[in-house]
């Protein structure tokens, strides 16, 4: 379908990088329905501050000078409408000679991916994926992680040390929602962390640790697990309190909060 694969035009000055010139590129999934923050449009296409979401996220990781391809992964019936909304918000001129390209998501979050890294170009080594409900992720932290990468680390995840105590419950029981659940066990707080996006790769082993994961199911909750699940390490670089991930509906005032205060002092 024409409208899944043709890039936008490039926004702002600079033209792209010779072809020969290994690119990092972004993958961003934003198929999902979002119900947690209630009926509606898709969670990525919900306003802040009267701008899509999607939108926000795009030009967070389009920022990081090292990005140079950003593939939208768009619901099964909205490629079109996707790619329309972003034409009508194009790249801020600091974002450089970015393309975006829209792809059809699939049935889970996994298999989108899939289908966003299937249309990567030759020209790109390190691959990106970062979450559409995250909109406000800075751009040093996206290249904080693209550096990581480019040191060596196959897999990269930015991440935040988890100050809330943390408890292990059994299986859920089969009762009403709600209903009271037995601890299991308490781990130690200092050895946990809490996980954002964007989440870095190098490309082989990012396809190869998708070409490996089952069909079937959800599969891992986010992509660093299936690499971890081929045995390959994955490292922590420190993430961002801004790069939260709007869930419910308290997140979405949290992140209008940030988003008025950037506009205010950044000028964002």
């Amino acid at each position: 379908m024409p409208e899944e694969e043709t890039p936008a035009v490039p926004a702002g000055p600079g033209s792209p990088a010779p072809a020969d010139t290994p690119r990092t590129a972004v993958v961003i999934p934003a198929a999902g329905r979002g119900v947690r923050l209630g009926r509606g449009a898709p969670k990525a296409l919900r306003p802040l501050g009267g701008i899509p979401m999607l939108v926000h996220a795009v030009r967070a990781v389009a920022r990081a000078r090292t990005v140079r391809l950003v593939v939208v992964v768009a619901p099964p019936d909205g490629a079109a409408a996707v790619r329309t909304i972003l034409d009508e918000h194009p790249l801020p001129d600091s974002a450089g000679a970015t393309d975006v390209v829209v792809v059809t998501g699939g049935a889970t979050r996994q298999e989108s991916v899939a289908r966003g890294l299937g249309v990567l170009t030759d020209d790109v080594d390190v691959v990106l994926v970062h979450d559409a409900a995250r909109p406000l992720v800075p751009a040093e932290t996206v290249e904080a992680v693209v550096a990581a990468v480019r040191d060596g680390a196959p897999a990269v995840v930015p991440a935040l040390p988890v100050t809330d105590t943390v408890k292990q419950v059994a299986s859920p029981p089969g009762g009403a929602a709600g209903a009271p659940e037995p601890v299991v066990a308490t781990p130690e707080r200092s050895l946990l962390r809490a996980v954002q996006t964007p989440q870095g790769f190098d490309r082989d082993t990012l396809l190869k640790a998708h070409a490996q994961a089952p069909a079937e199911g959800e599969g891992a909750t986010d992509d660093a697990g299936l690499v971890e699940r081929m045995g390959v390490p994955v490292v922590l670089v420190p993430g961002h309190e801004e790069a939260f991930k709007v869930t419910r509906p308290l997140d979405l005032v949290l992140a209008e909060a940030v988003l008025a205060r950037r506009r205010a002092t950044d000028g964002f």
